[in-house]
């Protein structure tokens, strides 16, 4: 006996609404499996985060699409510096997106930082941090970073971290400061989705960085005091802070296409 028209349309309407239950249900705990094991390693003030020989600054816009001055670029911007200046960390690697001449998130963090005082020989700009995926596996492959202080903002920490973790690095994160911003609940919605995003890129897809090279460890400045304790000669001229106003060299495999 043929089922009514109503009862089939019953039937697939509540089969179509346990799926739709059974997404939200691993979205949200996706997140909180994400959330649950990073909580406990994110520092919220940069007096309170710990010393790392390595601060990983995450690329993003300096501008808004309405022609202000990114808030979320600003507070990583803040942040780095202070950490630096504080000695909390030895070195800098800015890493962020240069995918064509016309945008260089890397030099325009160079840039903002060297008008903050931070020297060049305590920073190093990777080209091709297309994403925080690409960041991280390029800081552990390409500059050989073992252990780093993730510097960005609280909601982009635990992915950041999560998937440091994952790569096999020792990470904490410091999280930059934040101010109310229109759109900012998007951000945050968009993290969301992009942390059930990294658990499928991670352990289903396996996804691999868009550009890798020869490793190239980071050439890292012993702080003033280790410097005096050191035997004449034994330090490289390469320690002395430029005078030029030219961007350090890209790594290998980046997309620089303006003169360094």
């Amino acid at each position: 006996m043929r089922l009514p028209f109503w009862t089939l349309c019953k039937g697939v309407l509540m089969t179509l609404g346990a799926l739709a239950l059974l997404a939200v249900l691993l979205f949200v705990l996706a997140n909180v499996y994400v959330l649950g094991r990073t909580v406990g390693r994110i520092e919220s003030v940069s007096s309170q985060c710990v010393s790392e020989p390595v601060g990983i600054v995450f690329g993003t816009s300096h501008w808004t699409r309405s022609g202000s001055r990114n808030p979320h670029f600003e507070g990583r911007m803040e942040a780095a510096a202070k950490l630096i200046h504080q000695g909390r960390v030895d070195h800098l690697l800015i890493s962020g997106d240069n995918s064509t001449r016309y945008y260089n998130e890397p030099v325009t963090m160079w840039r903002d930082l060297r008008s903050r005082d931070v020297r060049d020989v305590d920073m190093t700009l990777d080209y091709a941090g297309f994403s925080t995926f690409d960041t991280l596996s390029r800081a552990r492959d390409v500059f050989g970073v073992k252990r780093a202080l993730l510097i960005t903002q609280d909601w982009h920490l635990p992915r950041a971290l999560f998937i440091g973790e994952a790569l096999g690095l020792e990470v904490r994160g410091c999280a930059a400061p934040e101010r109310a911003v229109s759109g900012l609940w998007r951000l945050k919605l968009r993290e969301w989705v992009a942390r059930v995003a990294t658990l499928g890129d991670l352990y289903v897809w396996e996804r691999e960085p868009h550009f890798l090279g020869p490793l190239e460890p980071l050439d890292i400045t012993p702080d003033e005091r280790e410097r005096l304790l050191m035997p004449p000669g034994l330090f490289s001229a390469s320690g002395a802070a430029s005078a030029g106003d030219t961007a350090p060299e890209s790594a290998p495999g980046s997309l620089s296409s303006t003169p360094r």
